[in-house]
């Protein structure tokens, strides 16, 4: 099989399937329409993307004059079409505009690249300089945002379950991190490899948005899409890595079904295989590995997170357990035998019910 760059992407969205078969089901057309809208739509971009990959689609790579460890970011407008990318509204280095959604959609870019540099002397995301492309305004009350493996995508929301897509910068960094993953231990989007892959990018979604406001780990909420429900559902975001199942618990969305720990692995044919579900798992590890360690979770628990994904010991395949010895090992190699990471590390995963090997 031909494949991106030599990475095989996968198109992946940061609402699950399950919120929107939920919301499609909804007697309320005015909730019930655009959701079953959204997941046609999902169905459409996910297939595209596999003939794109089978088809081999062109590796891209920065311009001869982009300047080295700077963004190169560009926002296009699809005007509530599906045509990507749409019309170019903002390049590199341009002000911003009247628009606020294209003003957040190029920040949240920005403040992905920043953290990849600064704090892991990453050149974007394939540690190339790949350039950033976003398009914004996609499609009419569409309920979602996706990496297509080439780009990212963001929905308006429907206004009545979900606002701007742009408005958590979680989200756009969530995103974004599955590029990382495509370019490095691209992990297959099915069970529990599927679920590390999802975790991934919450850790790195939620590492972002804590870079950005100069957060703790104690000061950070960890939630993932937190501004993004609309005053009309209780709930509070799409998911919490500190306490994952609570993020929500509404009469229309339902309740939030992501365990905490393996005592509550769901197995599911949906969702490849409960992608969304079972991420809460490795999510609450890396919660409590890095509030044990305290300060900026993006220092030492997101490095020993960082050192596995990029390490090339990472297999496509990889399950919880594999992960997890994986973590063990690299806080072992960073800071030492006896280290205060290391038994964060360790007993995070106990705490979750995940063995390490």
């Amino acid at each position: 099989m031909t494949t991106y760059g030599g990475h095989e992407p996968v198109f992946c969205t940061v609402v699950p399937p399950h919120v929107l078969d939920k919301l499609a089901q909804a007697e309320d057309p005015a909730l019930a329409g655009p959701a079953r809208r959204t997941l046609q739509r999902d169905a459409y971009e996910r297939t595209h993307r596999r003939l794109t990959t089978v088809l081999g689609a062109p590796a891209v790579a920065p311009p001869a004059d982009a300047e080295p460890d700077k963004p190169l970011r560009t926002i296009y407008d699809a005007r509530n079409g599906t045509d990507l990318p749409g019309k170019k509204v903002r390049g590199e280095g341009e002000e911003p505009g009247k628009d606020a959604t294209v003003n957040r959609a190029y920040a949240g870019l920005g403040a992905t690249f920043e953290l990849l540099l600064k704090a892991y002397e990453r050149n974007s995301i394939d540690g190339n300089g790949l350039p950033l492309d976003a398009t914004v305004h996609y499609e009419k009350d569409y309920n979602n945002a996706f990496w297509n493996g080439e780009q990212m995508v963001f929905g308006d929301g429907d206004g009545e379950i979900f606002l701007d897509f742009t408005i958590p910068i979680d989200v756009i960094g969530h995103e974004l991190a599955h590029g990382v993953t495509q370019y490095t231990a691209n992990l297959t989007y099915f069970g529990q490899p599927g679920a590390l892959n999802e975790s991934m990018s919450d850790v790195f979604g939620a590492l972002i948005k804590q870079y950005t406001l100069g957060q703790t780990a104690a000061e950070a909420d960890w939630l993932i899409g937190a501004g993004l429900l609309a005053p009309r559902v209780t709930g509070k975001a799409l998911r919490s890595m500190k306490e994952p199942g609570t993020a929500y618990d509404d009469d229309v969305l339902g309740k939030d079904p992501q365990p905490a720990t393996m005592d509550g692995f769901v197995r599911t044919g949906r969702d490849n295989g409960g992608v969304h579900i079972n991420s809460g798992i490795p999510n609450h590890a890396f919660y409590l590995a890095a509030t044990a360690l305290g300060g900026h979770a993006w220092e030492r628990a997101g490095q020993i997170w960082y050192d596995v994904l990029t390490g090339g010991e990472l297999k496509a395949q990889a399950l919880f357990a594999d992960f997890a010895t994986l973590t063990v090992a690299a806080a072992k190699a960073r800071y030492g035998d006896g280290s205060e990471e290391l038994q964060a590390v360790q007993k995070a995963w106990e705490q979750v019910g995940v063995r390490t090997l």
